[in-house]
């Protein structure tokens, strides 16, 4: 079989999203109840050496390019550092990256960058700590302002901070939040909510579009769209800010979906392939290498899992379903 991930529109998958674990340290309310949730046990995660042999399979077999960590909330994992580490090992080297709530990168982001971690996402949906901690039920915005500042310090750039809206809770921080990161050289991304909290609460249109974003955007700087050549299968539609070099992005998941142009496959932290975040599916590999599977075996499972990649994600369907799994679980 050819040395790809191949679906059946002639997407080719070349991004590996890795989960590292289903826990968090947060309860941000647009992901999981203020209680958390059922995590997953011990022996059902992949161990480290599960994970790092599957990622050099995409890597050396299957034609994978940029590996990127995620969770719940990667930084619990104690052997992060070890992974990276190996993957930084593998010929030909995949681009690495993590997305983190930053809370623990101050401490971790020098080790992270040492061990071949090539640059970071944050998530930070405000500026203010009380809104934070209505956002979050926690008390650690101070925490994610170091670890954004640990990991700039490090080198892990571009940092770009990811933003999720809430209509009556933070949606009026668009342009100060722009403003921010502009001063401190982090590239910000806003993101749509989408329907995949534990709580199936979500509501289309209780839901910040990227039409409201940019209007919000647009009473304080002038936004020249990057051209659409150079998005390529990039999930964030870019602008230039004040005619540039800052840009700012909009992952419109829900209003603007982007599957024609997907390259990415995802690996839950319990050794499940996902061919998309809203998948109703999932086709394991943890049993494959528990029962003594080859490379090459574990290879073609993961070929046939992508080969059946739906063609879209089907939010625009009326008769969409929300995944059984929230985005803990699966990774972002």
């Amino acid at each position: 079989m050819d040395a790809v991930l191949l679906d059946t529109y002639g997407r080719v998958a070349t991004d590996l999203r890795v989960s590292l674990t289903d826990r968090c340290n947060l309860r941000c309310t647009y992901c999981m109840p203020e209680e958390g949730l059922q995590w997953l046990a011990k022996p059902e995660l992949l161990t480290d050496d599960e994970i790092v042999r599957l990622i050099r399979i995409a890597v050396a077999d299957l034609g994978i390019r940029e590996v990127r960590f995620t969770g719940g909330e990667p930084l619990l994992r104690p052997g992060l550092v070890s992974i990276v580490a190996a993957c930084a090992e593998l010929d030909p080297r995949p681009r690495i990256s993590l997305t983190t709530n930053g809370i623990g990168l101050e401490r971790t982001a020098s080790a992270l960058r040492e061990a071949g971690l090539d640059r970071v996402n944050v998530s930070l949906d405000t500026l203010r700590p009380d809104v934070f901690q209505t956002l979050t039920r926690r008390k650690r915005h101070h925490d994610v302002i170091g670890g954004l500042d640990a990991a700039r310090a490090a080198g892990l750039a571009p940092v770009k901070v990811n933003t999720v809206l809430m209509r009556g809770i933070n949606d009026d921080e668009a342009p100060d939040l722009l403003g921010w990161a502009l001063a401190n050289g982090y590239e910000l991304r806003f993101i749509e909510q989408m329907p995949l909290d534990a709580q199936h609460g979500w509501k289309r249109d209780n839901m910040v579009t990227a039409e409201e974003i940019l209007r919000s955007l647009a009473t304080r700087f002038s936004l020249t769209p990057e051209p659409s050549q150079d998005r390529g299968s990039a999930p964030a539609e870019r602008w230039l800010v004040d005619g540039g070099p800052a840009r700012v992005g909009v992952i419109a998941s829900v209003t603007r979906p982007f599957c024609r142009a997907c390259d990415r496959t995802r690996l839950t932290a319990d050794g499940q392939v996902r061919t998309c975040l809203f998948a109703r599916e999932e086709s394991d590999l943890r049993g494959g290498l528990r029962s003594g599977a080859s490379d090459a075996q574990v290879a073609d499972l993961w070929r046939v899992a992508m080969w059946g990649k739906k063609a879209g994600s089907g939010l625009d369907d009326p008769s969409f379903l929300q995944p059984q799994r929230p985005m803990s679980a699966i990774g972002g």
